[in-house]
């Protein structure tokens, strides 16, 4: 049964399929658009949502498969380990691609409404959500040359046989903008005639072609059957590079953002307290944009956030942090941010572009590899290579060649989580983060790919041994990152709609003050970039203009008299502001 929706509703949506289809009938579209209302159940009982998000929200990356138990399923392991650890820290899990794949570790799907076997079933998962909300990765710019939907292309089958963008190969492709430095065409067999198509990421990655409404149509009833199985956010995978259009740069094409805002108002429909999450690892202006006026992605990552820590950290210096910090546009309402410092991809440099000098990008880059880490290049429309991501995993990003002090890392390490939970929006923690997981140069050298260092699969015994064990790295972070996130739960001025104020300092200091929706809250977090003691001066700089305040993370109080604050190396304030 299809419920009554308001005028406006239907008329934007299909204004929106207009813009996409031109030369497609409206009604007809519109009306296979409708049918979709209460496919899988969802929709025909929609909630009503009354606030997305709050101060107690907070994601936790990982793959199913992150922590294994011999003779458990993964997703069976994860729920434990979350259980047993992670209840009072994170609201959300991100369950990164868990479906049957043939390569990129998840994200070349074969078969988009099935879970792995070897990780469990649709059951481990909505098991998984008992007591947590669940993010999945809708993988819409490709799908698996191995799957279904294009060994049914191969053999001229509809309605497959148009789901995937076939290309010119004598054609200038040159203004493409690639994210890799891979063929863009490949050449296939289609009922035994050539073609060639187009293969953004890599040759066993095919790009669909959602200039065909089939393929829209097809996504929007996977949409709604992850809705139906427990996906309370949706990130949409490499939507910056969905619509081709030869003779363009294919990246951020208007019908990009137009299909991004038609499915905000269909999961706003159907389904309102679901967030659309935009995965677009590019320069901080074309990244922001993905907000629309409001009525496109609900959250973005701040792509510029973790290279920009990692120089702040690496140099001791948090000009450009601060300076871009101070810059950042105010969210459009309903619209956040999802703060990280790190992910199951590589630190992006794109993000970098504008922000911070060459010379100090090639630092940042050069530190790297000095740290064991590698660097992952793309094609550039001139023919030459630059730096995309650096493949390395946090915790070794931070270490100091010069320096290997075991407990400096770890307070560089707690420090560069604090500016990430400080800041306004949401935070989200990679679980190699949490657990101090070192370079895994030996998945590296088995896998032949440089996302592995950042992938490895944690035996549960072994974890849970380590964190067990006090003299070991896990324990000095896993702990102090959970209680971190708990204690930024229980405060309103962390909300993610709260005010933020970046407070100017002396230069290896990042401050950033947060005030909640109603003025009763006020905290002062200021963060320590270098290995050396900072003395804060505090009156003039309007930093500390009350009767006193706590520091939440260490639980001393500071007098309303105070006209500075030491930090230690490292150290980092959380200061709620008492006021008469």
């Amino acid at each position: 049964m299809i419920r009554c929706y308001a005028s406006d509703t239907i008329q934007r949506l299909g204004e929106r399929l207009v813009r996409l289809y031109p030369n497609h009938d409206r009604d007809d579209l519109l009306r296979r658009l409708l049918l979709l209302d209460g496919r899988y159940g969802v929709g025909s009982n929609p909630g009503v949502a009354n606030e997305l998000w709050d101060e107690t929200d907070s994601v936790l990356i990982t793959y199913g498969d992150s922590i294994r138990k011999t003779g458990e399923m993964p997703l069976e392991t994860l729920k434990r380990f979350a259980d047993d650890f992670l209840h009072d820290a994170f609201s959300t899990i991100h369950v990164l691609p868990f479906f049957p794949f043939s390569s990129d570790d998840g994200f070349s799907v074969m078969d988009y409404r099935m879970v792995r076997p070897d990780l469990g079933d649709w059951r481990h998962l909505q098991s998984l959500g008992e007591n947590f909300h669940l993010m999945y990765d809708l993988v819409l710019n490709h799908a698996s040359r191995q799957g279904d939907w294009f060994k049914q292309y191969t053999l001229d089958v509809a309605p497959f046989r148009d789901y995937f963008v076939e290309a010119d190969p004598d054609k200038d492709y040159s203004m493409v903008v690639r994210p890799r430095n891979l063929p863009l065409l490949s050449a296939v067999n289609k009922q035994g005639e050539r073609k060639h198509v187009w293969t953004t990421f890599s040759r066993d990655q095919v790009d669909l072609d959602f200039r065909n409404p089939d393929v829209l149509f097809e996504f929007l009833d996977v949409l709604s059957f992850y809705l139906s199985r427990g996906a309370r956010i949706l990130r949409l995978d490499a939507i910056a590079y969905l619509w081709k259009e030869v003779g363009t740069s294919c990246i951020h094409l208007p019908q990009t953002h137009e299909l991004v805002k038609l499915l905000r108002d269909f999961v706003t429909m159907i389904e309102p307290r679901t967030i659309i999450l935009t995965e677009t690892n590019v320069p901080h202006e074309e990244n922001i944009a993905y907000f629309g006026h409001g009525d496109e992605a609900h959250m973005i990552y701040q792509f510029s956030l973790p290279p920009l820590i990692l120089h702040a950290l690496q140099t001791g210096n948090g000009r450009y942090l601060t300076a871009w910090a101070r810059g950042l546009p105010e969210p459009p309402p309903g619209c956040t941010f999802l703060n990280f410092t790190a992910s199951h991809d590589g630190i992006g440099v794109r993000p970098l572009k504008g922000l911070i000098p060459d010379d100090e990008l090639d630092a940042v880059v050069h530190g790297v590899t000095e740290r064991g880490g590698l660097v992952s290049m793309k094609a550039n429309t001139d023919g030459s290579e630059s730096p995309y991501e650096l493949n390395i995993t946090w915790f070794d990003a931070l270490s100091d060649p010069q320096n290997p002090d075991r407990d400096l890392q770890i307070r560089r390490v707690l420090c560069s989580q604090a500016i990430m939970m400080a800041m306004k929006g949401i935070p989200a923690v990679y679980i190699h983060s949490l657990t101090a997981t070192p370079n895994d140069l030996k998945g590296v050298k088995e896998s032949g790919r440089a996302r592995s260092i950042n992938r490895r699969m944690w035996a549960d015994t072994e974890l849970r041994h380590l964190l067990g064990d006090e003299t070991s790295v896990q324990a000095a972070v896993f702990p102090e990152m959970v209680r971190m996130l708990t204690l930024r739960s229980r405060e309103t001025a962390f909300h993610p709609d709260s005010a933020q104020k970046i407070q100017e300092t002396v230069p290896g200091c990042f401050a950033v003050r947060r005030t909640s929706r109603d003025g009763m809250c006020n905290i002062l977090s200021l963060h320590n970039l270098t290995a050396s003691v900072l003395t804060i001066p505090l009156a003039h700089q309007d930093l500390f203009e009350s009767i006193g305040g706590t520091d939440l993370i260490s639980g001393e109080a500071v007098s309303s008299e105070a006209t500075e604050v030491k930090l230690a190396p490292y150290q980092v304030r959380w200061m709620r502001m008492n006021y008469a």
